[in-house]
């Protein structure tokens, strides 16, 4: 029996942070869940790529937009399941109980792992606590991880190639189908030490209502940028 769950990564640039993730995986492959591991990278001018290669990955290169590149990566999956990750994130130790427990379930929800942030102190944790608390709420970040059955992503769509709010579409397509692992997603808290995190929340969240009342991802991509 073939291993069930396709990892996908997307990545730009993203050389200084993919080992973490990737060797977080080992225990995936360790207890026969992974199937393979998809980098589905931007065009990163670092090396990223071949750093994916050398860890055995199947690296896929296309244009730079996080929902295309997260589209051709699932694409070219072959699992029965699909595992979306960023690159920055890491799974935390034991992560394999919830995902085996999701999906010997047989669930046909997408499940999402509780924040933390690689940062101790009030302000992570109180931003990972709004985070997990809006993902109860059945809005997740890609940030979480998703795990989903292959055919229920087929099924609402898949992700749409825009470069922004991307997994904030996918998880409006996949309400009331989505549940908590209990499980760890460990992600960067760099960008916010770099612009802090009252100004980086704030601006996340400005973005959401901006995207929830009808702004263009594209729009909301080139302010994201801008800022």
């Amino acid at each position: 029996m073939r291993a069930p769950i396709s990892i996908v990564i997307p990545s730009l640039n993203a050389a200084a942070a993919l080992p973490a993730c990737l060797a977080a995986l080992v225990e995936g492959l360790q207890a026969g869940l992974i199937r393979e591991v998809i980098v589905s990278d931007g065009g990163s001018t670092d090396g990223t790529p071949r750093l994916a290669e050398g860890w055995g990955a199947e690296v896929i290169s296309g244009a730079p937009s996080r929902g295309g590149q997260l589209r051709r990566g699932c694409d070219a999956a072959r699992g029965e399941w699909l595992l979306v990750i960023h690159a920055d994130t890491v799974l935390a130790p034991g992560w394999t109980d919830a995902v085996q427990d999701h999906v010997a379930r047989g669930a046909g929800a997408a499940g999402w792992f509780r924040l933390r942030f690689d940062q101790r102190g009030l302000a992570p944790r109180l931003v990972a606590g709004w985070a997990n608390l809006r993902s109860a709420c059945g809005l997740p970040y890609g940030d979480q991880g998703l795990l989903l059955p292959r055919a229920l992503y087929d099924a609402v769509g898949g992700y749409p190639d825009q470069p922004l709010m991307e997994d904030v579409a996918l998880a409006r397509a996949l309400r009331g189908r989505l549940a908590r692992l209990e499980g760890i997603a460990v992600t960067s808290a760099e960008k916010y030490r770099r612009q802090g995190w009252l100004r980086r929340g704030g601006r996340n969240l400005w973005t959401l209502m901006r995207y929830a009342m009808g702004a263009s991802p594209d729009a909301l991509a080139e302010s994201y940028r801008r800022s």
